[in-house]
Protein backbone atom coordinates (compact mmCIF):
# COMPACT_ATOMS: atom_id res chain seq x y z
CA UNK A 1 0.00 0.00 0.00
CA UNK A 2 3.25 2.16 1.08
CA UNK A 3 4.33 1.70 -2.58
CA UNK A 4 0.90 2.52 -4.45
CA UNK A 5 0.96 6.13 -2.43
CA UNK A 6 4.05 7.07 -3.50
CA UNK A 7 3.33 6.14 -7.25
CA UNK A 8 0.34 7.79 -7.00
CA UNK A 9 2.07 11.04 -5.34
CA UNK A 10 4.61 10.50 -7.78
CA UNK A 11 2.13 10.71 -11.00
CA UNK A 12 0.07 13.34 -9.57
CA UNK A 13 3.72 15.31 -9.77
CA UNK A 14 4.17 14.25 -12.76
CA UNK A 15 0.78 15.87 -14.23
CA UNK A 16 1.05 18.69 -12.13
CA UNK A 17 4.34 20.09 -13.88
CA UNK A 18 2.56 19.91 -17.38
CA UNK A 19 1.85 23.37 -18.78
CA UNK A 20 -0.93 23.36 -21.47
CA UNK A 21 -3.60 21.10 -22.22
CA UNK A 22 -1.74 18.20 -21.53
CA UNK A 23 -2.19 19.59 -17.34
CA UNK A 24 -5.41 19.05 -17.35
CA UNK A 25 -5.96 16.21 -19.24
CA UNK A 26 -5.00 12.42 -17.59
CA UNK A 27 -1.84 10.63 -19.28
CA UNK A 28 -3.39 8.23 -22.32
CA UNK A 29 -1.13 5.60 -20.47
CA UNK A 30 -3.32 5.21 -17.70
CA UNK A 31 -5.62 2.75 -20.03
CA UNK A 32 -2.66 0.29 -20.02
CA UNK A 33 -2.20 0.05 -16.01
CA UNK A 34 -5.77 0.91 -14.92
CA UNK A 35 -5.28 -2.42 -12.37
CA UNK A 36 -2.40 -0.17 -10.58
CA UNK A 37 -5.28 2.30 -9.44
CA UNK A 38 -8.78 0.25 -8.63
CA UNK A 39 -8.72 1.80 -5.13
CA UNK A 40 -8.41 5.66 -6.51
CA UNK A 41 -11.34 8.08 -4.90
CA UNK A 42 -14.08 8.61 -7.27
CA UNK A 43 -14.23 12.28 -6.49
CA UNK A 44 -11.90 15.02 -4.42
CA UNK A 45 -14.58 14.51 -1.18
CA UNK A 46 -13.36 10.88 -1.40
CA UNK A 47 -9.92 11.18 -1.10
CA UNK A 48 -8.19 10.32 2.00
CA UNK A 49 -4.94 12.42 1.04
CA UNK A 50 -6.27 15.77 3.02
CA UNK A 51 -4.05 18.68 1.56
CA UNK A 52 -5.01 20.82 -1.40
CA UNK A 53 -3.42 19.49 -4.71
CA UNK A 54 -3.48 17.56 -8.05
CA UNK A 55 -4.73 14.09 -6.96
CA UNK A 56 -5.86 11.36 -9.65
CA UNK A 57 -9.61 9.94 -9.35
CA UNK A 58 -11.63 7.74 -11.14
CA UNK A 59 -15.22 8.88 -11.35
CA UNK A 60 -16.90 5.97 -12.76
CA UNK A 61 -14.71 2.91 -11.47
CA UNK A 62 -14.30 -0.01 -13.73
CA UNK A 63 -15.90 2.01 -16.67
CA UNK A 64 -14.05 5.58 -17.16
CA UNK A 65 -10.97 6.34 -17.39
CA UNK A 66 -8.78 7.92 -13.85
CA UNK A 67 -7.63 12.03 -14.59
CA UNK A 68 -6.16 14.34 -12.89
CA UNK A 69 -7.82 17.36 -10.61
CA UNK A 70 -6.99 19.87 -8.53
CA UNK A 71 -8.45 19.28 -4.78
CA UNK A 72 -9.21 22.31 -2.59
CA UNK A 73 -9.38 20.41 0.98
CA UNK A 74 -9.65 24.11 2.75
CA UNK A 75 -12.84 25.65 1.67
CA UNK A 76 -15.27 24.68 3.95
CA UNK A 77 -14.16 21.17 5.01
CA UNK A 78 -12.68 20.26 1.84
CA UNK A 79 -13.88 18.24 -0.60
CA UNK A 80 -13.73 20.41 -3.70
CA UNK A 81 -13.34 19.60 -6.94
CA UNK A 82 -12.16 23.21 -8.73
CA UNK A 83 -13.14 23.21 -12.37
CA UNK A 84 -12.19 26.78 -13.41
CA UNK A 85 -9.66 28.88 -11.83
CA UNK A 86 -8.11 32.34 -12.51
CA UNK A 87 -6.59 35.10 -10.73
CA UNK A 88 -4.13 37.00 -12.91
CA UNK A 89 -5.01 36.74 -16.51
CA UNK A 90 -1.86 34.45 -17.95
CA UNK A 91 -4.02 32.04 -19.42
CA UNK A 92 -5.85 33.30 -22.82
CA UNK A 93 -9.87 31.87 -22.23
CA UNK A 94 -10.61 32.86 -25.59
CA UNK A 95 -10.80 29.40 -27.17
CA UNK A 96 -12.69 27.27 -29.08
CA UNK A 97 -14.83 24.45 -29.22
CA UNK A 98 -11.89 21.65 -28.55
CA UNK A 99 -10.06 22.98 -25.70
CA UNK A 100 -12.55 23.88 -23.65
CA UNK A 101 -14.02 20.29 -24.59
CA UNK A 102 -10.53 18.66 -23.20
CA UNK A 103 -9.69 21.28 -20.98
CA UNK A 104 -6.52 23.76 -20.63
CA UNK A 105 -4.42 25.76 -18.62
CA UNK A 106 -1.64 24.58 -15.81
CA UNK A 107 -3.78 22.85 -12.74
CA UNK A 108 -1.36 25.14 -10.55
CA UNK A 109 -2.28 28.21 -11.69
CA UNK A 110 -4.86 29.49 -13.88
CA UNK A 111 -7.12 26.43 -16.05
CA UNK A 112 -10.38 24.83 -17.50
CA UNK A 113 -10.67 21.46 -16.24
CA UNK A 114 -12.73 20.48 -19.56
CA UNK A 115 -16.25 19.88 -20.22
CA UNK A 116 -15.99 16.14 -20.87
CA UNK A 117 -14.51 15.64 -17.10
CA UNK A 118 -16.81 18.20 -15.85
CA UNK A 119 -19.83 16.31 -16.76
CA UNK A 120 -18.51 12.84 -16.24
CA UNK A 121 -17.97 14.09 -12.72
CA UNK A 122 -21.79 15.73 -12.46
CA UNK A 123 -23.33 12.64 -14.00
CA UNK A 124 -21.44 10.30 -11.28
CA UNK A 125 -22.60 11.79 -8.49
CA UNK A 126 -24.62 14.19 -7.11
CA UNK A 127 -22.73 17.55 -6.70
CA UNK A 128 -22.81 21.17 -5.23
CA UNK A 129 -21.24 24.13 -6.84
CA UNK A 130 -19.29 27.01 -5.17
CA UNK A 131 -17.88 30.27 -7.10
CA UNK A 132 -15.73 32.37 -5.29
CA UNK A 133 -14.68 36.12 -7.02
CA UNK A 134 -12.80 38.76 -5.75
CA UNK A 135 -13.34 42.69 -6.96
CA UNK A 136 -10.39 44.77 -7.28
CA UNK A 137 -11.29 46.21 -4.14
CA UNK A 138 -10.22 43.56 -1.93
CA UNK A 139 -14.05 42.67 -1.26
CA UNK A 140 -14.56 38.44 -1.80
CA UNK A 141 -18.52 37.15 -2.92
CA UNK A 142 -19.85 33.53 -3.21
CA UNK A 143 -22.43 32.48 -5.34
CA UNK A 144 -23.44 28.63 -3.95
CA UNK A 145 -25.82 26.31 -6.20
CA UNK A 146 -27.51 23.27 -3.81
CA UNK A 147 -27.07 20.75 -7.83
CA UNK A 148 -25.10 21.67 -10.52
CA UNK A 149 -24.87 19.07 -13.79
CA UNK A 150 -23.73 19.28 -16.97
CA UNK A 151 -25.12 16.99 -20.00
CA UNK A 152 -22.77 15.19 -22.59
CA UNK A 153 -21.15 15.94 -26.04
CA UNK A 154 -24.67 14.61 -27.27
CA UNK A 155 -26.24 18.19 -25.85
CA UNK A 156 -23.79 20.12 -26.57
CA UNK A 157 -22.77 20.50 -22.64
CA UNK A 158 -26.11 21.58 -21.83
CA UNK A 159 -26.32 23.02 -18.11
CA UNK A 160 -29.17 20.57 -17.28
CA UNK A 161 -29.43 22.17 -13.14
CA UNK A 162 -27.70 24.81 -10.69
CA UNK A 163 -30.53 23.95 -7.94
CA UNK A 164 -31.11 26.57 -5.44
CA UNK A 165 -28.79 29.39 -4.60
CA UNK A 166 -27.38 31.04 -1.58
CA UNK A 167 -24.29 33.34 -1.22
CA UNK A 168 -23.87 36.87 -1.27
CA UNK A 169 -23.01 37.55 -5.25
CA UNK A 170 -26.41 37.52 -6.22
CA UNK A 171 -27.28 34.76 -8.69
CA UNK A 172 -26.34 35.08 -11.98
CA UNK A 173 -26.36 31.37 -12.97
CA UNK A 174 -29.83 30.21 -13.02
CA UNK A 175 -30.64 32.48 -16.57
CA UNK A 176 -28.28 29.90 -17.99
CA UNK A 177 -29.79 26.86 -17.21
CA UNK A 178 -31.26 24.88 -19.97
CA UNK A 179 -28.57 26.39 -22.73
CA UNK A 180 -25.86 24.62 -24.83
CA UNK A 181 -22.28 25.82 -24.24
CA UNK A 182 -21.03 27.71 -27.01
CA UNK A 183 -17.12 28.89 -28.37
CA UNK A 184 -16.06 31.42 -30.74
CA UNK A 185 -16.59 28.48 -32.87
CA UNK A 186 -19.04 26.83 -32.18
CA UNK A 187 -22.49 29.23 -31.41
CA UNK A 188 -25.38 27.61 -29.67
CA UNK A 189 -27.10 30.62 -28.02
CA UNK A 190 -30.43 31.97 -29.05
CA UNK A 191 -29.36 35.03 -30.61
CA UNK A 192 -29.92 34.28 -34.55
CA UNK A 193 -27.67 37.51 -35.47
CA UNK A 194 -24.61 37.06 -34.57
CA UNK A 195 -22.95 34.91 -31.72
CA UNK A 196 -22.78 35.53 -28.21
CA UNK A 197 -19.22 34.03 -27.65
CA UNK A 198 -17.89 36.17 -30.24
CA UNK A 199 -19.66 39.15 -29.07
CA UNK A 200 -19.05 39.17 -25.22
CA UNK A 201 -15.48 37.61 -25.89
CA UNK A 202 -15.79 34.31 -24.47
CA UNK A 203 -17.24 30.39 -23.92
CA UNK A 204 -19.80 29.96 -21.63
CA UNK A 205 -23.59 28.58 -21.90
CA UNK A 206 -25.02 31.77 -23.40
CA UNK A 207 -28.83 32.42 -23.64
CA UNK A 208 -29.23 35.73 -25.05
CA UNK A 209 -26.78 36.55 -23.87
CA UNK A 210 -25.80 36.20 -20.65
CA UNK A 211 -25.51 37.59 -16.67
CA UNK A 212 -22.40 36.11 -16.13
CA UNK A 213 -19.59 35.23 -18.45
CA UNK A 214 -16.81 33.95 -16.16
CA UNK A 215 -14.69 32.93 -19.18
CA UNK A 216 -14.64 36.36 -20.46
CA UNK A 217 -11.48 39.04 -21.48
CA UNK A 218 -9.10 39.55 -17.99
CA UNK A 219 -9.19 42.77 -17.56
CA UNK A 220 -9.05 45.47 -14.40
CA UNK A 221 -11.92 47.33 -13.04
CA UNK A 222 -14.14 49.52 -14.51
CA UNK A 223 -14.34 49.41 -18.30
CA UNK A 224 -16.80 50.87 -20.66
CA UNK A 225 -17.04 48.03 -22.68
CA UNK A 226 -20.15 46.37 -22.02
CA UNK A 227 -20.13 42.81 -20.75
CA UNK A 228 -16.68 41.79 -22.38
CA UNK A 229 -15.37 40.72 -19.92
CA UNK A 230 -15.35 38.35 -16.68
CA UNK A 231 -18.17 39.19 -14.58
CA UNK A 232 -21.09 38.31 -12.79
CA UNK A 233 -24.01 41.03 -13.06
CA UNK A 234 -25.69 40.48 -9.92
CA UNK A 235 -22.25 41.14 -8.02
CA UNK A 236 -19.99 44.26 -9.78
CA UNK A 237 -22.42 44.43 -13.10
CA UNK A 238 -21.52 44.48 -16.87
CA UNK A 239 -18.87 47.02 -16.65
CA UNK A 240 -16.76 45.63 -13.97
CA UNK A 241 -13.99 42.88 -14.65
CA UNK A 242 -13.36 40.91 -11.57
CA UNK A 243 -9.69 40.06 -10.01
CA UNK A 244 -9.97 36.52 -9.52
CA UNK A 245 -12.68 33.42 -10.47
CA UNK A 246 -12.79 30.22 -8.70
CA UNK A 247 -15.36 27.38 -9.80
CA UNK A 248 -15.61 24.35 -7.43
CA UNK A 249 -18.02 21.32 -6.96
CA UNK A 250 -18.16 19.07 -4.58
CA UNK A 251 -20.29 15.34 -4.39
CA UNK A 252 -23.21 15.10 -1.80
CA UNK A 253 -24.86 12.76 -0.71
Amino acid sequence: MAELKTLLALFALLVGVQVQVSSVECSNNLAETKGMYSDLPQCCADSHYRKSGIQIIQPQPGFGEPFGVFCDQDYEGGGWTVIQNRYDGSVNFYRGWKQYEEGFGSMEGEFWLGLKKIHELTYSKKYELVVLMDDWNGYQAVAKYSRFSVAGPEEKYTLKSVGIYSGTAGDSLNYQVGMKFSTLDVDNDLVKDGACAVKYQGAWWYAACHESNLNGAYVRGTVTDFATMMCWKSFRGYYYGLKTSRMMIRAIN
